[in-house]
């Protein structure tokens, strides 16, 4: 979401972010104003501690909607309504744009008579005919045995994610608002949902929401990555293996144990970015094995051979945008449905995360000596290299805060910069 910000204030308009105040200085690095939530549920710090989800804890698939319907979702749409609301009306916004877990700013924008713009920063998440529920990382549906797994699957996910309904509506009530049949109805009152990857990633359905649009992912490296500095010398010519399991505490430190164990046992280099969520001096040493707090994935991927991962968007985009088959061991999230896509295109291949140390080099071994991971992730990296040089975010943004300008940009650009766009986002 970063990255869009940085191009609407590059291209003039003044930004104001509303998140939590662990995010304050990433936000401020871009140029943007900052609002910390002030209501709503917030961190002050990233650590595993003041997760509101802690999502590694949960293993059944209901009790894990539950914690989004009930600390992302649903729960405290009330009071970021109120957050965005007094925001909105400070700065006079435009437009309001939200990341699509929050359904308080969208409330908020309702209210307040605003356009609203949700971001999806990973494939698209809510229910579409044609379209596999999301969560189990399943396959498109090829039989009717598969079509009515899917139905039970996603009827079950909108019962569970239904039982916010009361609590949504009497904060749709709270600000003069009609009652919704469902949370996910609010989706319907969006100007539009920009989804941040590429189309030829994601599974299509046969019936997609008018709203949806595939705008092309965004493929910066963070802000916080630091340079790089290979510890080889160059004239090494193993094959260079690329590990990264998430920014965020998923209770990964194990997962990551084994794979070092496994890349130990290769003929290859290999680099593992722990992130912030892990202390680096956790994890064990191999000659073979450079670990590290963070390094910038779009620089290595140009030498990477595969990348293991948990399979969280961000990596699994950049690393096909490379051409760079993977290794995928998902550990929840949305990265099942990733995993998922992976396997689909028959760009890498899927394991669990609880794989053994010999399995996981099997599977690292199989994508090196497979040309075709290799030729099919190449394939796929044609597409999303166009779909993020052509990336539609800006535009789309710049013609909703233009109220109908849209075939003169020029005067649609005035209109949006005269008063501020308005970004909504969460930490998570």
């Amino acid at each position: 979401m970063l990255a869009v910000v940085r191009r609407l204030l590059a291209r003039g308009h003044t930004v104001r972010v509303i998140s939590d105040p662990c995010n304050r200085s990433e936000v401020e690095e871009t140029g943007a104003s900052f609002a910390a939530w002030t209501r709503a549920p917030h961190r002050v710090d990233k650590s595993k501690d003041t997760d509101p989800l802690r999502d590694w804890e949960v293993k059944s698939p209901p009790a894990l909607i539950g914690r989004l319907r009930d600390h992302l979702f649903v729960g405290p749409a009330q009071a970021q309504a109120q957050d965005v609301l007094d925001e909105a009306r400070r700065v006079s916004a435009d437009v309001i744009v939200t990341s699509e877990m929050l359904f308080g700013p969208m409330v908020a924008a309702e209210a307040a008579g605003l356009p609203c713009v949700a971001l999806s920063a990973n494939v698209y998440l809510f229910p579409q005919p044609g379209v596999p529920p999301f969560g189990p990382g399943l396959q498109p549906a090829t039989s009717p045995f598969g079509r009515l797994r899917d139905r039970i699957i996603r009827s079950l996910a909108l019962r569970e994610f239904g039982k916010g309904t009361v609590a949504f509506n009497e904060t749709r009530r709270g600000l003069g608002l009609p009652p919704v049949s469902h949370p996910f109805d609010q989706l319907q009152r969006l100007s539009s949902h920009l989804v941040l990857t590429s189309a030829a990633f994601d599974f299509q359905s046969t019936n997609p929401p008018s709203q949806l649009a595939y705008v092309g992912p965004e493929l910066d490296d963070p802000a916080w990555s630091s340079p790089w500095l290979s510890p080889w010398l160059s004239s090494d010519r193993r094959p260079l293996v690329l590990v990264g399991f998430s920014t965020t505490f998923q209770n990964q430190i194990d997962v990551l144990r084994r794979v070092i164990d496994a890349l130990s046992r290769l003929d290859v280099r290999a680099v593992v970015t722990a992130g912030p969520a892990i202390q680096s001096a956790e994890l064990p040493t191999a000659p073979n094995v450079h670990v590290c707090v963070s390094a910038p994935h779009s620089e290595l991927m140009k030498e990477a051979s595969v990348v293991v991962t948990h399979c969280g968007h961000g990596t699994v985009i950049r690393a096909l945008a490379a051409g760079v088959p993977l290794v995928c061991m998902p550990m929840g999230r949305d990265q099942n449905e990733n995993a998922a896509r992976v396997v689909f295109h028959g760009a890498g291949i899927r394991i669990r995360p609880t794989a053994t140390s010999a399995a996981i080099a099997r599977a690292v071994r199989r994508v090196l000596e497979t040309t075709t991971y290799a030729e099919r992730a190449r394939a796929l990296s044609v597409q999303i290299l166009q779909d993020a040089k052509n990336s539609r975010a800006v535009p789309v943004l710049e013609g909703i805060a233009g109220r109908g300008d849209n075939d003169d940009s020029d005067r649609g650009r005035r209109a949006s910069t005269a008063t501020p766009m308005q970004a909504a986002s969460s930490a998570r």
